[in-house]
């Protein structure tokens, strides 16, 4: 961090309403923060306090048919609140630059990783043709996007998770700026490529004195990365101080209680019927790459390569890997929502061989919850009709009944029942997890397949989302596949753990075998990522 007497942007009491109509909602009130040249700021809270909103303020980001903001932010000696259109587009994507949370929503899905980074160069730098080809093909290896050359015609939707954020900074950093605003930069990554992108930024920042304010809900990111910490709650800075401060002596009871937050505990013992479930028998997903005027099949990436695995009674087994290794196209796989080669048993019903009329009484048994509750829930349903369309397709036809289950869904997730006429838009994003839960435990599986189901959270609803699934599992008995990149929730989760690389399993054991003796390399640089 550079020493510098004079702050590169100031925040000074600023204030963000939003107004609907006749309604105000106040999202900031009263901010300051200074941002020192060279210096990573993080800026922490709950899912709602006002972090992003903040972030989005500095370059206009908010809809201003909808906001009001009012305060000041001082960069290069003008208000970046009172600057006009021109200027304010000179300044973004090249001095200030923004990598948002949620690539697949930021990228344009019509438009090939090539075009997109090459428009950030064509409008601040002038590159065209080749000089800009070559530009974008160094970026993208700088983020670590392997065959690079191979990835520029990709579109968004055939890359992973955690290599569609890597193209996002990849934009962000085209231009080397003076400050990254970074928000949620690595939630879609797992923790060995999350220490890659953060190590990138950390010599990035050192390299070009880059200023960089970090927005995270993962307190561990923070401890190790940031040089100061400014915590919010309700739209209020609580407390500023330096990283090591606020960790060892925190003064503030918010800041206290979200340092204590981390998953812990230990997953459901399981009962002691060992009857198997869930079986996969030398499973395989190679999806074609095709090349020329005849697209002819070239190669295959071996998304899932001959993977075996059983599934008891009431136990989780946890899936861990890097983004792309193979962890959710297994799971889509076991419930028929991917084609695959292999054998999958359910309660010794051999599913591979069904039809997908014979199918269909199973899909009730086997369920799953998504990585996003937002993107996962219809914005036009209301509560009780997406909690309800499940019981309606598998035949319940009676709607007091139906409405009945819906209620009781709903308290056993920890909603209140008259929450079912508002729409998922109404809810926060622990709320709609809760939601998304509920749609599944009203069919009343046997097995819940879980792809994420936490990671767009922040700690202190992770922690409240576990308790959740541990006393649903207690209660019904419940199976789980657990997905997930995020090493502390999969521990307080899982019975087993199996460890996927480039779609095959490169160990498999207990939790305590994993995390306390793992014999694979990579399972081992896995942990001293994320612990």
């Amino acid at each position: 961090m550079t020493t510098a007497s004079e702050p590169l942007l100031q925040i000074r009491d600023l204030n963000i309403e939003f107004f609907n109509g006749d309604t105000c909602e106040t999202a900031v009130e009263h901010a300051f923060l200074d941002l020192y040249p060279g210096e990573t700021l993080a800026l922490v809270g709950e899912s709602g306090s006002g972090k992003s909103v903040t972030a989005q303020s500095i370059l206009q980001l908010l809809p201003r048919a909808h906001s009001r903001c009012s305060g000041s932010i001082q960069f290069a000696g003008e208000n970046l609140l009172d600057i006009d259109t021109g200027t304010l587009r000179r300044i973004r994507g090249d001095r200030i630059s923004m990598i948002f949370q949620e690539p697949m929503t930021s990228l344009n899905p019509l438009h090939s990783v090539q075009k997109q980074i090459g428009e950030v160069l064509a409008l601040h730098r002038g590159l065209s043709g080749s000089a800009a080809e070559q530009r974008i093909i160094e970026l993208l290896q700088l983020v670590g996007i392997q065959d690079a050359s191979k990835r520029l015609n990709a579109f968004p939707h055939e890359l992973s998770g955690g290599q569609r954020q890597r193209v996002m900074i990849a934009m962000a950093l085209a231009n080397e700026p003076e400050i990254l605003i970074a928000d949620e930069p690595t939630t879609a990554l797992d923790v060995t490529v999350q220490r890659q992108i953060l190590a990138l930024l950390h010599e990035l920042q050192q390299k070009l004195g880059m200023s960089i304010l970090l927005i995270s809900h993962d307190l561990n990111l923070v401890r190790h990365n940031a040089h100061r910490v400014a915590v919010m709650q309700q739209g209020k800075i609580v407390e500023t101080d330096t990283t090591d401060n606020i960790f060892s002596s925190p003064k503030h009871p918010y800041t206290r209680m979200l340092i204590n937050a981390e998953p812990s505990g230990f997953p459901v013992a399981p009962s002691d019927s060992s009857e198997t479930l869930l079986q996969g028998e030398n499973l395989r997903i190679w999806f074609p790459i095709k090349r020329g005027v005849l697209q002819r099949t070239v190669d295959h990436v071996k998304a899932v390569n001959d993977i075996s695995f059983s599934l008891q009674q009431g136990e989780t087994l946890g899936i861990v890997g890097e983004s792309g290794s193979g962890k959710s196209t297994l799971g889509l796989a076991l419930l028929r929502l991917q084609s695959s080669k292999g054998a999958i048993y359910f309660h010794d019903q051999p599913l591979h061989q069904l039809s997908q009329k014979a199918l269909r009484p199973f899909r009730r048994e086997m369920q799953i919850v998504f990585q996003d509750p937002f993107g996962s829930l219809s914005p036009r349903m209301t509560i009780a009709d997406i909690i309800g369309e499940g019981l309606e397709v598998h035949g319940m036809q009676d709607e007091q009944q139906r409405e009945q289950l819906i209620i009781k869904a709903l308290e056993e997730v920890g909603l209140e029942p008259e929450t079912r006429h508002r729409y998922p838009h109404e809810f926060s994003g622990g709320q709609r997890q809760r939601i998304a839960i509920a749609r599944v435990m009203v069919l009343k599986p046997k097995l819940v397949i879980l792809d994420e189901p936490t990671s767009a959270l922040d700690r202190t609803v992770q922690s409240q989302i576990i308790d959740l699934l541990r006393n649903l599992q207690a209660h019904h008995n419940l199976s789980y596949i657990f997905i997930s990149h995020d090493l502390a929730v999969v521990r307080a989760m899982s019975h087993r753990i199996m460890v996927m690389r480039n779609g095959t399993v490169v160990e498999e054991g207990s939790r305590e075998q994993i995390f306390e003796n793992p014999r694979h390399e990579y399972t081992q640089a896995l942990l001293e990522a994320a612990f």
